[in-house]
């Protein structure tokens, strides 16, 4: 196994049956690494593990991306960091049963942080971000701080999401500090051809323009946007390390506007479920 990404290019399904287990995303398992397992994945015989992902690679194998439960760097494994995720198969897994099980929900919304912290107004999402953390979210919805980390966030969105909320400084015109939710035009990402990202910035249209010639990408994709008044390329001699007033005053309805459309997209879910 590796702790790469390097092999994975397909877009695998939200869950998998384990010995008549339905596992993913959370589910947590113990680690039953096969005959031909290297003597680092034999190392890791018999651990505890949760389950951080689900990737197909381009023979359309299935790989679960794995965090342990007792490393004390699990916190980067949720990162995405080499070296604290892991890759199994699923017959290299046993699914924990009763009260040690996960149960998966029955919708699954990202909301993504984006943005740069040394460059003024351009890290608004990843101060709502951070006040999302520290608040009770919903069964299956998952905040994450992805930065500029562009590549991980476009294989985050082959993980079986439902709905991909972002949430970044966003030029409009309008007054410094205005919100608002906007919904991308999907179409504009194809036939985009050959992309690439920027490794010190994210561009969401390029990641999801990315992310869509690799498979398929959410259903939803939607924007919690703020008007930024200070806007920097990268290219200043000085960094600027905090927002400006009128964009840090947005931060709070930032967190309010992003939870409203998690009610909204949970109550079309199960209107939908409905019938």
């Amino acid at each position: 196994m590796t702790d790469g990404f390097e092999s994975l290019g397909g877009r695998a399904p939200r869950s998998v049956e384990v010995a008549g287990v339905e596992i993913g995303r959370g589910s947590r398992v113990a680690l039953r690494p096969g005959q031909g397992a290297d003597i680092f994945d034999r190392a890791m015989a018999g651990r505890l593990a949760t389950i951080d992902g689900i990737h197909e690679d381009m023979e359309g194998k299935v790989h679960l991306a794995v965090v342990l439960d007792d490393d004390p760097g699990r916190d980067l494994g949720q990162a995405r960091q080499p070296g604290h995720r892991f890759f199994f198969s699923p017959a290299e897994v046993e699914p924990l049963t009763g009260d040690a099980q996960v149960t998966l929900a029955p919708v699954r919304i990202l909301i993504a942080g984006i943005g740069n912290i040394f460059l003024a107004d351009d890290a608004f999402g990843i101060e709502v971000t951070k006040r999302l953390l520290d608040r009770p979210q919903p069964p299956g919805v998952e905040v994450t701080d992805f930065g500029i980390r562009g590549m991980d966030l476009v294989y985050a969105l082959g993980e079986g999401y439902d709905a991909v909320v972002f949430v970044d400084a966003v030029p409009r015109g309008e007054p410094p500090g205005t919100l608002f939710v906007i919904e991308p035009d999907l179409e504009a990402t194809e036939g985009a051809g050959e992309i690439t990202l920027d490794a010190h910035g994210m561009d969401p249209v390029r990641v999801l323009a990315l992310a869509a010639q690799l498979g398929p990408i959410p259903d939803r994709v939607l924007v919690v946007g703020c008007e930024p008044q200070v806007q920097m390329t990268g290219e200043e001699e000085d960094l600027v390390g905090e927002l400006s007033p009128p964009v840090a005053a947005a931060v709070e309805g930032g967190v309010e506007m992003v939870e409203s459309v998690i009610g909204e997209l949970l109550e079309a879910k199960a209107k939908e479920a409905g019938g």
